[in-house]
């Protein structure tokens, strides 16, 4: 292989933030390693980032929430020649409700894709990582991470399992010569937000949930700066301040308010 080709690899690649990780890792010269479960989005991906950036762009049509998924791409990788440098773990779902009513695949499929894929990920290419003593590995988290609160009680907690894992992985990578950051996002601007009882144009006016290009970019700017973290937009930071100092009761209180409103 080329020493002069680097490789990126993002997962959830085929819409949002993903889609705008491997456009901005394409336009710093990376050839894109893209995965998802989407193939025509992957395909509309790869036309793009080809044609505008001349890169070269490998799909990968793979459920992430497979038991076996992080083995796959891995093997795919070592039994072609696509040395990763750069570790994008994107990949993942949101839904709200309360827990006992989830369907218990949907339960199965967030908990593999924020935590067992990724974490396996970060091992297998990781350990590659250290091999060479080189390479960056970001992972997506969630300003929800610090919010244990109904209706979020299972996307909150994976996503504060990925946080602290990303920081303890940091420690140990640290003497290795790898980069390892963890993207903390508030709201994004996606289709979930339209696709709701949210008012979509008034949080992009009020600037509550941010352009999915700008979360990307930020995020990479902390990868390549080798920061610990990474938390777009002064709200979000404050968020993540005063969030967890609010009294479990109170939010007790709104839940059961909000319930009861339901129920009339």
């Amino acid at each position: 292989m080329d020493d002069a080709v680097r490789y990126a690899l993002v997962t959830g690649a085929s819409s949002g933030i993903g889609w705008h990780f491997a456009e901005a890792l394409a336009r710093k010269g990376y050839q894109i390693i893209a995965v998802s479960n989407q193939p025509d989005r992957l395909d509309d991906l790869r036309k793009k980032l080809e044609k505008d950036y001349s890169v070269r762009v490998i799909t990968l049509t793979i459920d992430l929430a497979r038991d076996s998924a992080a083995e796959e791409v891995f093997d795919y990788c070592s039994e072609n020649n696509l040395e990763v440098e750069v570790l994008i773990n994107n990949a993942g779902i949101f839904f709200f409700g309360e827990i006992a009513g989830i369907d218990p695949s949907k339960v199965r499929s967030m908990i593999a894709l924020h935590n067992m894929t990724p974490v396996m990920l970060c091992r297998l290419f990781g350990g590659k990582m250290v091999g060479r003593r080189r390479g960056f590995i970001l992972n997506i988290s969630s300003i929800s991470a610090v919010m244990p609160y109904p209706g979020i009680s299972l996307y909150g907690p994976t996503k504060t399992f990925l946080r602290h894992f990303t920081r303890a992985l940091r420690t140990e990578m640290r003497d290795h010569g790898v980069n390892v950051t963890c993207l903390l996002p508030g709201a994004v601007d996606t289709a979930l937000y339209d696709a709701t009882d949210y008012n979509a144009p008034l949080l992009r006016k009020l600037r509550v949930i941010k352009p999915p290009a700008k979360i990307a970019d930020a995020g990479l700017s902390a990868l390549f700066k080798n920061k610990a973290e990474c938390v777009p937009g002064v709200l979000n930071k404050i968020i993540l301040v005063v969030m967890p100092l609010i009294p479990h009761f109170i939010i007790s209180c709104i839940n059961r308010r909000m319930n009861k409103q339901k129920e009339m």
